[in-house]
């Protein structure tokens, strides 16, 4: 065997020597319509890409090829057991997490022809409906529950409120206002011709994602649109300006409750973490669907930035992070917890691959999963009654919990400290408690967008950071 030969028989002998046992996966939705009215939807192009992503996750996590495949998962036939899904009760995310659900877990007459047709006693083929459509189990958190916090724990918050706010009030934000007046007062005949409501005086950086976001719709969707004629230098300034001041909105270390979200969703992540580990791998694959705001505020909150200026930029539509559970070794049965590593991957919308980035300044691109959560525990909100307290929030729910973290026992759920197999299991009870289930075969038509358009993203010269690639966000 020559030296090559052997070099590459050790590399993959190397990759093989590991065995995935969980994965919990936070999407963001695909492309939509404008936000500026108020009542966004997913596009059919955005159920597709969506739908497209879930079909990655599939190739890496469920295909019996893939090295990465999960010890016991069923690779072709959903079970219920085995995946968890949840998504807040509003049509733009129940959607997309459908057509991600759908990707993951295609018709059975396209990847197992045989489980879609059984035969009967009598000699007679029954063919499942919709070419053996499998209906993945969905959880809509509806906006009364207090599980509704642990996927959009900004929503229905003042204290994260009132510290976004506090943005347009810093130095840098009136500094960024005053440079680019003259720049965005040049795009209100633009947008004049197709947003009937918009004013001059709405041509600000105060809006710089909603014009951002105006006319990259018309870019994707509207032919005669005047956006056309934005050059793409402008373009860029545009996105890079909306990139500075969604992530000022969403992160400054100085001000916690900015990150409020991603603390809350950090939660989430270890009680599905914890579920996998507790339940001895039974539960495989977990899928959590959200916003742009709570992935802004999850890259500041774990030392991202100072990974790669990518996490600067927004992230394009149909992202996905996944924090993957795995053991050394080729055993498939479920290991020790302090044999347990956990790695965290990001896929920039739908082009590439999933990378390996390192979480808290650590610079390890895997950690052990007992430092995992000690660091994840640092930064989470692992109970309702510490989420009401920090937003000062006039939820229903929040009723419940005014006098908690006073009484005999204390708040013992609520507080950063470790999380106990308890406390994981309150967060876990979202599968049950004030949700809504509902069946994930709503119908998709997948259509294909012959006009997609992409602008090379490059850092702006200035503070602001841009590395995001794609540019719908």
């Amino acid at each position: 065997m020559g030296f090559k030969s052997a070099l590459l028989l050790s590399a993959a002998a190397s990759a093989a020597a590991e065995k995935v046992h969980g994965v919990v996966v936070f999407s963001r939705h695909g492309d939509r319509t404008t936000k500026w009215y108020g009542s966004q939807q997913l596009t059919s192009l955005g159920a597709e890409q969506n739908f497209q992503v879930g079909g990655d996750y599939r190739a890496r996590y469920l295909e019996s090829d893939s090295e990465h495949q999960i010890v016991g998962i069923s690779e072709d036939e959903y079970v219920p057991s085995q995946v968890f899904a949840s998504a807040p009760d509003q049509g733009i995310l129940m959607n997309t997490a459908t057509a991600f659900l759908q990707g993951l877990y295609p018709p059975l007459s396209d990847i197992a022809p045989a489980l879609a047709t059984q035969t009967l006693n009598n000699g007679t083929n029954s063919t499942s409906p919709l070419d053996g459509y499998q209906y993945v189990l969905l959880q809509g958190v509806d906006d009364s529950s207090p599980n509704t916090i642990w996927i959009k724990g900004d929503d229905d918050c003042p204290g994260y409120a009132e510290s976004s706010k506090a943005f347009q009030k810093s130095d840098v934000f009136m500094q960024r206002d005053y440079e680019t007046r003259n720049f965005y007062e040049g795009f209100y005949d633009i947008l004049a011709d197709d947003v009937y409501n918009i004013e001059p005086e709405d041509l600000t950086y105060a809006n710089a994602y909603s014009i951002f976001d105006l006319i990259n719709v018309a870019r994707i969707h509207n032919e005669s649109s005047a956006a056309l004629n934005v050059s793409d230098e402008d373009f860029l300034r545009l996105r890079t300006l909306a990139d500075s001041a969604e992530l000022g909105k969403n992160w400054n270390q100085s001000e916690p409750d900015r990150s409020i979200g991603a603390e809350t969703l950090s939660g989430a992540i270890l009680a599905k973490l914890n579920e996998t580990v507790t339940s001895e791998g039974k539960l495989k694959f977990s899928l959590l669907a959200g916003s742009y705001d709570t992935f802004l505020a999850f890259f500041g909150l774990s030392g991202l930035l100072d990974v790669s200026k990518d996490f600067y930029g927004l992230p394009g539509y149909a992202s996905t992070m996944a924090f993957e559970l795995y053991a050394d070794g080729d055993s498939e049965d479920f290991p020790a917890e302090d044999d347990l590593r956990v790695r965290f991957l990001f896929k920039n919308g739908t082009a590439g691959e999933l990378q390996t980035f390192p979480l808290f300044g650590t610079g390890d691109d895997t950690l052990s999963y007992a430092t995992f959560v000690d660091k994840m525990n640092d930064q989470a909100i692992t109970g309702v009654s510490t989420w009401c307290d920090r937003c000062q929030s006039a939820t229903d729910f929040c009723a419940a919990y005014d006098n908690e973290s006073t009484n005999s026992q204390g708040d013992k759920d609520s507080g950063k400290g470790g999380m106990s197999n308890a406390v994981a299991g309150v967060i876990g009870a979202m599968v049950t408690l004030g949700v809504v289930a509902v069946v994930g075969g709503v119908a998709f038509v997948l259509m294909k967008n012959k006009k997609q358009r992409s602008v090379a993203a490059a850092a702006e010269k200035s503070s602001i950071h841009s590395g995001s690639v794609d540019v719908k966000a």
